[in-house]
């Protein structure tokens, strides 16, 4: 029998862990040299558990003070009231933490905060209601309905990338996104690579990582067209002028993906008017969870774009963006990364399969998995 009662939260807790890595991730900005991630536990009167994920990437050194954020921000608003959604208790917390958003400037970490929140009450409601998440939402499912949606593969380092992708491709993977944004003749004769190694009858994407100007963007953007690219992704800043944007677009012969990086319905709302992006990647995990992502989501499929769930992270964080993607619908693909990661692994077990270029969904309720912290146990911080 599902339970429909309010969520009253007696416990939140949040859990940082963090795993060394045998070869470092490498972006046009920075390097990582472990992974980290941070779970959100969210268990209500009854007993009943949800989780949720946080953005801790980057910087490295930012990871404790999210931590810090739910432990003295978040959880005395959440805990010990009766909420009648998760949707209400997100309100509540970007409401009465406005003031010191503004006061101090914590516009991004406390939107992550809130987000891995979010997606926690979200599971814990799903559970409670016998449901799997995307359902749970009344989501239409993927453009097949049966809870399987396609999935590329992402991540891939600018250091023999062919090496991984044949890997991933061998494993049923048919799409892939290549970090650029560094030389611009090793990012060429990376892609060359990647597409003698995969052929031409898979996507292949690139992420710049805000990492060029308008002027870089300009000079290198034509030299793409012969790799057949899908998107390419955050060639500027995201705080770069709508002109700027709107130049590459009208000009580069490959169109383009961003979103990751925009807070807020305003932020989102611009870019689904201006049409320069095709591909729209809000991060549910830096910004919105469930709560803000789905309806933001929904309007750009029905603007006629293309709604892509970004993330990097553990396996919470990936199998919500998951849910999400299926509940929202439309014809976007989940992003997947590929490289090392002990904690995703040991979060909760085998990744689901990945199957003629789709991930299918576990069919548990919730989110279908649940951290082993047993065995999380030796990474945390």
């Amino acid at each position: 029998m599902t339970d429909t009662s309010p969520l009253q939260i007696r416990k939140l807790d949040a859990l940082l862990y963090r795993a060394p890595i045998a070869e470092p991730l490498v972006t046009s900005f920075g390097v990582l040299d472990s992974r980290p991630a941070l779970l959100v536990r969210a268990e209500d009167a009854d007993g009943a558990v949800g989780w949720g994920e946080v953005w801790c990437v980057f910087p490295p050194c930012g990871a404790e003070h999210r931590v810090a954020l739910i432990e003295t921000l978040l959880a005395p608003i959440v805990i010990g009231q009766d909420w009648d959604s998760p949707a209400a208790a997100y309100h509540a917390m970007t409401e009465r933490t406005h003031i010191i958003n503004l006061q101090g400037g914590e516009s991004g970490p406390l939107a992550q905060a809130i987000s891995g929140v979010d997606i926690a009450l979200w599971d814990l409601a799903a559970r409670r209601a016998e449901q799997s998440l995307w359902r749970y939402l009344d989501g239409p499912g993927s453009s097949t309905g049966d809870g399987t949606m396609p999935v590329y593969a992402s991540g891939i380092n600018p250091s023999a990338p062919e090496v991984i992708a044949a890997e991933k491709k061998a494993e049923g993977y048919k799409a892939f996104k290549l970090k650029i944004g560094f030389d611009t003749d090793r990012d060429l004769s990376n892609l060359r690579t990647l597409r003698d190694t995969l052929g031409r009858g898979v996507q292949l994407m690139v992420d710049v990582n805000q990492g060029w100007d308008l002027e870089t963007a300009m000079q290198v953007t034509p030299k793409l067209h012969q790799f057949s690219l899908t998107w390419i992704e955050e060639p500027l800043p995201c705080d770069r002028g709508a002109d700027e944007w709107m130049t590459i677009a009208n000009t580069a012969p490959v169109v383009l993906a961003a979103g990751e990086n925009l807070r807020g319905d305003a932020d989102f709302d611009a870019m689904i008017a201006s049409r320069n992006i095709a591909y729209i990647q809000p991060d549910m995990t830096k910004w919105g969870g469930f709560t803000g992502c789905l309806p933001v989501a929904r309007r750009i499929i029905d603007a006629g774009l293309t709604y892509c769930p970004h993330y990097l992270g553990g396996a919470v964080g990936l199998m919500a963006s998951a849910h999400l993607l299926a509940a929202a619908g439309g014809n976007g693909l989940l992003e997947a990364d590929v490289n090392p990661n002990p904690l995703r692994e040991a979060m909760c077990g085998a990744p689901p399969p990945i199957r003629d270029g789709r991930m299918i969904l576990p069919d548990g309720p919730g989110l279908g998995v649940e951290p082993e912290l047993d065995v999380l146990a030796e990474f945390r911080a």
